[in-house]
C-alpha cells in the first residue's frame, strides 16, 4: 500500500484502484475467517457423528477396551468398517475442496477439518464414556492401508499441526501469498509423515504377510516413541519451511519495493 501511495500522488485514479484491492483482500480474509469458523462447527458436528458410531459398536460387541477386547472377525462389518474410514476421508476432502478458490486453500481447509474433527471426536468420547482416561490411553486410529495403533496424544499432536498449517495456507492464500515449496521441502514433509506412519503401524508391517483376520487379532506390545518424534519433528520443520520460507508474494508487494 505504500507504492500505492506514493504513487497515488500522482495519480488519483491509481490510489482508487489501490484502495480498492486492500479492500477486496481485506474482504477475502474476513470471508476466510468466517469460513474456518463454518468449517470449525462441521467438523464438530462430524465428530459427533462419529463418536456416536464408535460408542454402539463397542457396545454392541461388548468392548471395554480395544487392547484387551478382541471382537470375533465379521468380514462384511470388517468392509463397511474401511468403507466408513474411506467415507469419512471423502467428506472432509469435500468441505476442504468445496470452500477454497485454489488449490492451496482447498488443501488448507480440509486439513484444518481433518485436525478439528480428529481432537473433537475424543473429546466426544470423553464426554460420553469416559474414554481415553489419559492422552496415552492406548487406541486403534485408522484402519487404511494397515491398523494404526498408539497412544491418543500422538494423533492429537499431528491434528494440532494440521490446524494451524491448514489455517494459515488459507489465509495467506487470500492475502495474496501462495506457499512455493521447494523439492527438499517436499522430501521432508513425505519423510517425516512416512517415519510417524511406521511408528502407527509397525506392529501391523512386521506380522505381514499377514492374514487380515490376523491383523485384527493383532494388539501391540509398545509404540516406538523416539521413531514418531523423529518423524514429528522432521514434518514439522518441513511445514514451517513452506508456511514461511517458501512465499511467494503478491505482484502488488514486489512491485512495491521496485
Amino acid at each position: 500500500m505504500d507504492f500505492c501511495l506514493a504513487m497515488g500522488s500522482k495519480s488519483t485514479y491509481l490510489l482508487d484502484m489501490c484502495q480498492s484491492k486492500g479492500m477486496i483482500l481485506f474482504g477475502y480474509e474476513a470471508m476466510n475467517k468466517k469460513k474456518l469458523f463454518y468449517i470449525a462447527i462441521y467438523a464438530i458436528g462430524m465428530a459427533y457423528l462419529e463418536a456416536t458410531i464408535v460408542v454402539y459398536l463397542r457396545g454392541l460387541y461388548g468392548i471395554a477396551d480395544l487392547m484387551t477386547s478382541v471382537p470375533a472377525f465379521d468380514p462384511q462389518v470388517s468392509i463397511i468398517e474401511l468403507g466408513r474410514e474411506l467415507a469419512t476421508l471423502i467428506m472432509l476432502l469435500a468441505v476442504g475442496l468445496a470452500s477454497g478458490k485454489r488449490l492451496q486453500s482447498q488443501i488448507g481447509f480440509a486439513l484444518y477439518a481433518f485436525g478439528l474433527w480428529d481432537i473433537w471426536y475424543y473429546i466426544w468420547l470423553v464426554v460420553f464414556i469416559g474414554f481415553p482416561h489419559s492422552l496415552f490411553d492406548w487406541d486403534l486410529l485408522f484402519l487404511i492401508p494397515l491398523p494404526w495403533w498408539g497412544p491418543v496424544i500422538a494423533p492429537v499432536m499431528i491434528s494440532v499441526l494440521m490446524i494451524i498449517g491448514g489455517a494459515r495456507l488459507a489465509l495467506l492464500e487470500e492475502r495474496g501469498f501462495l506457499v512455493r515449496p521447494k523439492w527438499p521441502d517436499w522430501a521432508m514433509l513425505a519423510t517425516g509423515a512416512c517415519t510417524m506412519l511406521y511408528a502407527f503401524m509397525s506392529n501391523a508391517i512386521a506380522s505381514l504377510p499377514s492374514s487380515v483376520e490376523s491383523l485384527n487379532d493383532l494388539r501391540p506390545s509398545s509404540f516406538l516413541w523416539s521413531i514418531f518424534l523423529v518423524g514429528y519433528g522432521i514434518a514439522t520443520y518441513a511445514i514451517w519451511r513452506i508456511l514461511y520460507k517458501s512465499l511467494d508474494e503478491p505482484a502488488m508487494h514486489r512491485s512495491g519495493r521496485n
